[in-house]
């Protein structure tokens, strides 16, 4: 069927938030071993919130480019990866470029924000980040849990989420991706496969429009579907490294949809992306995940795992 998605066949772990610690981590564990990713259900973050901070990216969007050229990625002082990302600037396959508008959020000042043309733009993204924030350390901390490790042991690791991205990689991200017209359709791609570079990913998303994922062991691209409301969290290559891939990396990606209408649909979503402390260690023998044949492994930082992964969507530019 063309419109049947993973949660249409009832294939999609949904995790209630609201439960019992114990019982949250339980089941983070059984949805990120097994499948590599879950919706999160009552997690706190008011839908509304998410609607306003749609609503002046659009606005945003609207903006003449030249304005818009004024925040680019890394004009902002000391910034890494901060700003805003023009349709086909990142290339997650290396290769094809992508079809949307990006505003990475790592810093929170107004100086750093396009608080100028959008007034009310600041204060309304720092009340969101205090929300994803709150949420990502209550989910560092069910994935201890889940880990048989001291509750706080990856809280302590992340202790500068959006807070200085001179320590701390940790990004909100949003996203608008412009309606596909027809003689456009085939030769387009949204969001190229890719898994993300962080501790995980949490993704709310205004409708479905065209995110898969390839299922653990499977090479086969399956459609997810929409739970309005929910969140979609998956773990990235940091998490996997650290975990010894008990949780890996969930390879996906966004693709035009099919149906005509939901293509000639903008489509869009704000990824918050939690990432260690740049200078923390990953290493797995402290979460007692190593085997016999990883003693002598390498083991890196999470700043030169992110950039070392980064780097390939962003080469073309070098």
């Amino acid at each position: 069927m063309e419109n049947e998605t993973l949660l249409s066949r009832n294939a999609v772990p949904i995790i209630d938030l609201g439960n019992f610690p114990k019982d949250v981590a339980k089941n983070l564990r059984k949805a990120l071993s097994e499948k590599g990713y879950a919706l999160l259900i009552n997690h706190g973050i008011s839908d509304e919130k998410i609607k306003t901070a749609w609503k002046y990216f659009d606005r945003f969007v609207e903006l003449p480019d030249k304005v818009k050229s004024l925040y680019e990625r890394s004009k902002a002082p000391d910034a890494e990866n901060h700003g805003y990302v023009s349709p086909g600037m990142e290339r997650f396959d290396g290769r094809t470029p992508e079809l949307r508008h990006a505003y990475n959020i790592c810093k929170l000042k107004s100086e750093f924000l396009p608080e100028k043309p959008m007034p009310g733009f600041t204060t309304h993204i720092n009340s969101l980040t205090d929300d994803f924030n709150a949420l990502g350390r209550f989910i560092l901390q069910a994935l201890a849990l889940s880990l048989e490790a001291h509750p706080s042991f990856f809280v302590d690791k992340h202790s500068y989420m959006l807070s200085d991205d001179r320590f701390n990689l940790t990004t909100l991200r949003m996203l608008y991706y412009p309606p596909v017209n027809d003689q456009d359709y085939g030769n387009t791609i949204r969001c190229g496969a890719h898994a993300d570079y962080c501790t995980f990913t949490l993704l709310a998303q205004d409708s479905e429009g065209g995110l898969e994922v390839k299922l653990r062991g499977s090479e086969k691209w399956e459609r997810v579907g929409h739970l309005p409301g929910a969140l979609f969290i998956n773990c990235g290559e940091t998490m996997a490294v650290w975990t010894n891939q008990l949780y890996h990396a969930l390879q996906h990606r966004v693709v035009v949809p099919n149906q005509v209408e939901s293509r000639h649909r903008a489509r869009r979503s704000i990824a918050y992306f939690c990432h260690p402390d740049s200078s923390t260690l990953i290493d797995p023998k402290e979460l007692n995940m190593t085997n016999a044949d990883a003693k002598n492994e390498k083991i890196y930082n999470a700043y030169d795992i992110c950039m070392a992964l980064a780097k390939n969507a962003y080469e073309h530019n070098y």
